[in-house]
C-alpha cells in the first residue's frame, strides 16, 4: 500500500538546469535574486542526505580544528529527517559523535503549571536519534525541567550562559517551518529575541498534535531565539513540500521582516538551505527561469512566461507586441516562434481550450479540442470530499453543472469534519434536541447521561483541549447533516451521498492518524461498487488541520491499486483545489465557468453549511476572510484573470487539472 503518492504529484517538469546548473558562472545568474545560499533538490530524501553530509563534514573540521563539535539540534520533521540519515552514516562507520556536544534548541510545555508534559522534544531527539548513535550522555544538553512561569527567565539565560562556556554554537540544524518560523520563533520574533518562554498559537498548537500524534498540546513551550541562531557559526535548515513554498520566498528573496523570522538568515555569513523542489516552487529560478536565464521551453512554461507578461504589460494576450517580449526578457521566443503574435495565437488557444461548460464533456459533440470526452454519456461521477463542506466550496458550481447535464453524482465524505464544528455550535444544537425530547416526552436517562458529559465537558475545557467522544459524534452530525443538506440543494440525491468516517480521522483526537489498510478497503469498495468514469479529489494539502493530505493518499492509494481494473481504464481523475489554494493557470486543464445566478446558487449552498458561516475556526490572517468567502474569492479572481486575457468575461470560474496514475 502506497501512502505517500499525494507528495510524487508533478505539475510539470522543472529542467534540472535550473536548481543544478553545470558550471559556478550559471548558477551565479540563477540566483541572483536569492539572499540566503539554497540547494534544490528533486526530493525530501535526496535533501536530508545531502544535508546529513553537510553536517557530517562540519563535525569532522570541528574535531580536526578543535577537538569537538558543538550543535544545537532542532526537532521538527524536515530536522528528523536529517537526523535519520545521520544514523544511516554513523552505522556506516561515516561518522562519530562520540565528541560532538548538543543543545536541544526547544521544549514544550514549560513554564505553565497544567500543561501536558508527556511530550518532550528531547524525547523526540532522544528517540530518534541521540540514542542511536554514539553521543555521550553528558554531552546532551536541555531545558531545565524545574522551569516554572517564575523562574523560567532566569533558567532561560543561565542555558544561554551555558551554551557560551561551549565556545558557542558552531552548528545548527534546524526546520524552517510553514509559517517563515525557526524552532518556535514564529511571527513577530525578532533578531534580537533571546532563549525565551513563547505562547504557542492554536495552529502550531495543531502542527505539533500532528506531528507528536498526542492527545492535547503544549500551550507554551521554551525555545532558542534568533539571536541564539544568528550567533552560530554555521546554520543548516531544510524545508520540503509545496505548503513551505510561500514561507521558503520570503526567506530567500523577501525582504528581512519579523513577519517571517527566518528572512533573518539573510544576516548570517553562513548558512545552507535545502528545499525539494515542491518548497521551491516560488523561487525566481524555478517559477520565473526567464528572468535569470534561457530556457528549456515547454507547454507550461510558454503558458506561464505569456500569462506573466499579459500581467505585467496590462494587455490582454493578442495585443502583446514584439516590443513587449524584447522589453521583458523574452525575445528568445519571437526568434524561436518567429513572432511574438504567432506565440499569442497558441497560447490564447490553449487557455480557451480549457474552458467548458460540459465538466462531465459533451455529448454529441466533437471534443478534439475539450478538456473532457464526449463518451461515454451520462457518466457516473465520484467526488471525494475531505470535509462535509470542501467539495461545495472547492467546486459546487461544477457539482451541480453534472447534476443538470444528466450524470449520475455520487459525493463521499472522507472524514466527518467535527473539529471543525465550535462549541457554541454543539451547545446550542445539544440544547435544541434536549429541549425537544423533553417537550414531547421522549428523554431518556441515556440521553441526559450524554447531555450531562458534553455539557461537562463544554464547561470545563480550555481552548485547544480534545473534545470528548460524544462531543465528536455529535460535532461530526451536525457537519454530515449539513453537507447533506447542501448536496440536496445541488441536486445530489442523498442515497448518493455516502459518509465514510475513515479511521485515520476517527481513531486520531485531532483527526490526523496515520492511514492504514483500515482506511483503504471502504475507499476501495466503494470506488468498484461506482465503477466511476470520472473521480475528483481535493490536491488542496496546505489545510491547517492537515485533514486534506491523508484524505488524499487514501483516495491515491486505492486508485494505485485498483488501476489495472478494465473499469478503470475509462475514468478519468480530476484534482481540485480552492479553500486553502489555488491551480496557478499554466496548470489548469479544465476551466468551470459561472453566471452570477450560477454564483449565487454555489454561494447558497455553502451557506447551507451554517456552522461555518460565522464561527469558523480559521480567518485568513491577511484579509480576516472566512473560508467560504476565500473560495468565492477564488473563483471570481480567475474569472477575472481570464478576463484581463483577453478570454471571455465569467462571473466566476471552478478549476481542474487532471491526475494520471
Amino acid at each position: 500500500m502506497k501512502t505517500d503518492l499525494s507528495s510524487h504529484i508533478k505539475l510539470e517538469h522543472v529542467s534540472k538546469r535550473y536548481y543544478k546548473p553545470e558550471s559556478e558562472m550559471e548558477l551565479i545568474s540563477l540566483t541572483r535574486y536569492e539572499k540566503v545560499a539554497t540547494n534544490v533538490v528533486e526530493t525530501p530524501s535526496e535533501g536530508a542526505v545531502w544535508a546529513a553530509q553537510e553536517v557530517a563534514d562540519t563535525i569532522e573540521q570541528c574535531l580536526r580544528e578543535k577537538g569537538r563539535c558543538v550543535m544545537g539540534l532542532g526537532a521538527g520533521r524536515c530536522a528528523m529527517d536529517v537526523y535519520g540519515e545521520l544514523v544511516k552514516m554513523y552505522f556506516a562507520d561515516k561518522v562519530s559523535f562520540n565528541n560532538v556536544v548538543v543543545f536541544n534548541m526547544t521544549e514544550l510545555g514549560l513554564g505553565v503549571p497544567g500543561d501536558d508534559e508527556s511530550q518532550s522534544t528531547l524525547k523526540r531527539l532522544s528517540d530518534g536519534f541521540l540514542n542511536k548513535v554514539d553521543f555521550a550522555p553528558e554531552n546532551i544538553h536541555t531545558f531545565s525541567s524545574e522551569a516554572t512561569k517564575e523562574n523560567v527567565f532566569k533558567l532561560c539565560k543561565a542555558y544561554e550562559t551555558e551554551i557560551d562556556e561551549y565556545g558557542g554554537l558552531d552548528l545548527i540544524v534546524c526546520e524552517l517551518t510553514k509559517n517563515g518560523g525557526l524552532a518556535f520563533n514564529e511571527a513577530g520574533s525578532t533578531s534580537i529575541s533571546s532563549c525565551r518562554l513563547v505562547s504557542l498559537t492554536g495552529e502550531i498548537r495543531t502542527r505539533i498534535a500532528d506531528s507528536y500524534q498526542c492527545e492535547q498540546s503544549p500551550k507554551t513551550a521554551v525555545t532558542l531565539g534568533i539571536s541564539n541562531i544568528l550567533n552560530a557559526r554555521k546554520v543548516i535548515s531544510a524545508a520540503w513540500g509545496e505548503g513551505s513554498a510561500k514561507a521558503v520566498f520570503n526567506t530567500i528573496e523577501g525582504n528581512i521582516t519579523d513577519q517571517y523570522p527566518a528572512s533573518f538568515l539573510q544576516m548570517h555569513h553562513n548558512v545552507q538551505l535545502v528545499i525539494d523542489l515542491e518548497a521551491a516552487s516560488a523561487l525566481t529560478r524555478i517559477n520565473y527561469p526567464w528572468k535569470v536565464t534561457s530556457c528549456e521551453w515547454n507547454r507550461t512554461l510558454l503558458r506561464r512566461a505569456i500569462v506573466w507578461l499579459s500581467e505585467k504589460t496590462g494587455k490582454p494576450i493578442l495585443k502583446l507586441t514584439n516590443k513587449d517580449y524584447n522589453e521583458y526578457g523574452l525575445s528568445e521566443l519571437v526568434a524561436v516562434y518567429g513572432s511574438g503574435y504567432n506565440v499569442n495565437i497558441q497560447i490564447f488557444n490553449d487557455i480557451q481550450h480549457t474552458i467548458t461548460g460540459w465538466p462531465g464533456g459533451k455529448p454529441n459533440a466533437d471534443d478534439t479540442y475539450r478538456p473532457e470526452r464526449a463518451t461515454p454519456y451520462p457518466k457516473r461521477v465520484l467526488v471525494f470530499s475531505p470535509h462535509p463542506d470542501d467539495v461545495v466550496l472547492a467546486m459546487g458550481g461544477t457539482l451541480r453543472r453534472l447534476v443538470e447535464q444528466g450524470h449520475e453524482v455520487h459525493v463521499a465524505y472522507v472524514t466527518s469534519g467535527d473539529v471543525m464544528v465550535s462549541d457554541e455550535d454543539l451547545r446550542r444544537y445539544v440544547m435544541v434536541a434536549e429541549r425537544v425530547a423533553r417537550k414531547n416526552g421522549y428523554y431518556s436517562e441515556q440521553q441526559q447521561a450524554v447531555v450531562e458529559r458534553i455539557m461537562q465537558s463544554l464547561n470545563s475545557k480550555s481552548p485547544g483541549d480534545p473534545d470528548v467522544a460524544e462531543e465528536r459524534f455529535v460535532k461530526g452530525e451536525i457537519f454530515v447533516c449539513e453537507g447533506l443538506t447542501s448536496c440536496a440543494y445541488l441536486g445530489v440525491k442523498e442515497e448518493n451521498v455516502h459518509q465514510m468516517s475513515l479511521p485515520f480521522y476517527v481513531d486520531s483526537p485531532f483527526g490526523k492518524g496515520r492511514i492504514t489498510e483500515a482506511d483503504l478497503l471502504p475507499v476501495k469498495e466503494l470506488i468498484e461498487r461506482i465503477k466511476p468514469h470520472q473521480i475528483f479529489f481535493a490536491d488542496d494539502l496546505c489545510d491547517p488541520y492537515g485533514t486534506h493530505e491523508p484524505a488524499a493518499n487514501v483516495v491515491l492509494a486505492a486508485i494505485d491499486e485498483l488501476k489495472t481494473e478494465s473499469f478503470m481504464h475509462d475514468c478519468r481523475v480530476w484534482m481540485y483545489r480552492g479553500l486553502w489554494g489555488e491551480w496557478d493557470i499554466d496548470h489548469i486543464e479544465m476551466a468551470v465557468p459561472m453566471s452570477p445566478e450560477e454564483f449565487q446558487y454555489k454561494r447558497d449552498a455553502i451557506l447551507k453549511h451554517q456552522s461555518q458561516v460565522h464561527d469558523a475556526p480559521f480567518i485568513d490572517p491577511e484579509n480576516d476572510d472566512l473560508n467560504w468567502q476565500r473560495s468565492l474569492k477564488r473563483n471570481q479572481e480567475t474569472a477575472e484573470l481570464y478576463s484581463r486575457l483577453g478570454l471571455a468575461s465569467y462571473e466566476a470560474i471552478e478549476t481542474f487539472v487532471q491526475y494520471k496514475p
